[in-house]
């Protein structure tokens, strides 16, 4: 059993329509590695050119965010949650 990982609605077109993805990972970043052999192109969707994660992208951990965690180097585990949340801005 993995990590169960969240899919936003925006992120679905790349997920073949999953909510939910399940992946074997020890950190985030090995999440987005693997997410990113499931479904080519989600990568790029959640990190940038310098490998952190996209302003407009927040990574929760059983709730928790991650930019105050250890980011991408944040560890999971196979009874965590991790979602993938669009950020949302307005005015």
């Amino acid at each position: 059993m993995g990590v169960t990982v969240r899919i936003p609605a925006p992120l679905r077109r790349v997920t073949n329509d999953l909510d939910r993805v399940e992946v074997d990972a020890e950190n985030l970043a090995d999440m987005v590695d693997a997410m990113e052999e499931q479904f080519p192109g989600i990568k790029e969707r959640l990190i940038d050119e310098t490998g952190g994660l996209r302003h407009f992208v927040n990574i929760y951990v059983n709730g928790e965010d991650v930019q105050f965690l250890q980011g991408l180097d944040t560890e999971i585990k196979a009874s965590d949650e991790v979602s993938i949340v669009p950020a949302v801005a307005g005015g």
